[in-house]
């Protein structure tokens, strides 16, 4: 598990299959917080503390492809969008 306010190091932390409380109000990874890979705490220490616990004691397996999973075909797909 990690806390950081660093957005690289919250991304490195799922690729290393760890949990991260983000000590920062928002995140530009939202994925792994709505997977429940990582949480929302700024600089609060009840939601730090709040967070450790319920990581300590969770098990989720981070074979999730959040990233790379036919990356190509959707970066296509959206700038098809955005050409029209």
């Amino acid at each position: 598990m990690v806390v950081t306010d660093s957005g690289g190091l919250q991304k490195e932390a799922f690729f290393n299959q760890k949990f991260c409380i983000v000590a920062r109000t928002e995140t530009e990874w939202v994925e792994l917080v709505e997977n429940n890979f990582a949480a929302i705490a700024g600089s609060d220490y009840k939601k730090i503390i709040s967070a450790f616990h319920s990581f300590d004691k969770k098990e989720l397996s981070f074979d999730m492809p959040l990233y790379g999973n036919k990356v190509g075909e959707k970066i296509y797909n959206e700038i098809v969008k955005l050409v029209g």
